[in-house]
């Protein structure tokens, strides 16, 4: 496997966002994480900067060995530890740390990894980058066997089923723990229901099944689905709405345009505005409410457009 020494390009990404994967790791999933962690040689002398090359070439013969390394813990801030080796500064982000509970106060998390200076940890890398000076460690990685992040990369396929552990969720996606390999469920990947945010659906410490969509064993990335393990329920939903059916629904967003309403998990309606209720009215949070569970009329159905219509006006409701 590469480890890319010379390759500082964020990889592509198989989801079209604008950012690579690893890139809304390092500056998105920890929002203190360092951009460059202090990699520099510590002196400008000709010395010491021959051995701050050799610290990289350990690194990257550590990576693709897939070994573990005990290093210093020097530092730390909200988003993770600060590790030393040699001259070369690295970071373990609070997700790859071990016993370290997720639902706690950003003081007291502080304090925990306070008492982490000084220590040393055993760590496997699982990022690095030498150009732009970045050296990504975990303790929850350096648990797997030597040489089982190849064996994962080249042995699942697209179209497996994996089994692992939710290690974090950002805004963009979750994180799963494969057993020394992280996949990425990318937000859009979670559900065939809107949601707001992977944390109303996956927490830390969840232990879930997956189905693989992408596999780039050179780069280290997974990809993955939840969604993709149940049906979609728009291929089948002439089967159990029609024009005019009467339906029971469960508010669930209400924006200035209209209200958003869960027929079923993975399949929502949208009451326009204009079909809230007659007469005049300032919002739609004005007629209904949050959560607020509503009966409404199917006025049309576009399964290609993933679109379902709804009315409560009385006018237009059946007898």
């Amino acid at each position: 496997m590469s480890s890319r020494p010379s390759d500082n390009r964020a990889p592509s990404d198989p989801f079209g966002m604008d950012e690579g994967y690893w890139q809304q790791l390092l500056t998105e999933g920890e929002n203190d994480v360092p951009s460059a962690p202090a990699a520099q040689p510590e002196s400008s002398s000709a010395y010491a900067y021959a051995d701050y090359q050799d610290t990289w070439v350990k690194i990257h013969q550590t990576y693709v060995s897939d070994d573990t390394v005990e290093l210093e813990v020097i530092g730390f801030n909200r988003g993770g530890l600060l590790v030393k080796w040699d001259m070369v500064r690295g970071f373990v982000p609070a997700s790859h740390i071990l016993n370290l509970p997720t639902d706690i106060s950003d003081a007291h998390r502080k304090a925990l990894l306070s008492r982490r200076v000084g220590e040393g940890m055993r760590l496997k890398i699982i990022e690095l980058d030498e150009k732009q000076q970045r050296l990504i460690l975990s303790e929850r990685a350096a648990l797997s066997q030597p040489g089982a992040r190849e064996v994962i990369l080249y042995k699942i396929r697209p179209g497996d089923k994996v089994r692992g552990t939710v290690t974090n969720t950002r805004h963009f996606g979750a994180f799963v723990d494969l057993g020394g390999v992280e996949g990425l469920i990318h937000v859009s990947q979670i559900s065939w229901s809107r949601i707001s945010h992977p944390s109303a659906v996956l927490s830390p410490g969840q232990d879930i099944e997956a189905l693989v969509l992408n596999v780039n064993a050179d780069e280290g990335r997974i990809s993955l689905s939840l969604k993709e393990l149940t049906p979609d329920p728009w291929l089948t939903v002439h089967d159990r709405y029609s024009i005019g059916q009467v339906i029971e629904g469960q508010v669930s967003n209400i924006v200035d345009y209209g209200v958003f309403v869960t027929l079923e998990p993975g399949l929502e309606g949208l009451i326009h505005t204009s079909e809230l209720a007659e007469g005049n009215f300032m919002h739609p949070a004005n007629v209904v409410s949050l959560g607020e569970t509503i009966r409404a009329c199917v006025v049309n159905i576009m399964p290609n457009q993933r679109k379902l219509g709804l009315t409560m006006r009385k006018s237009k409701m059946p007898e």
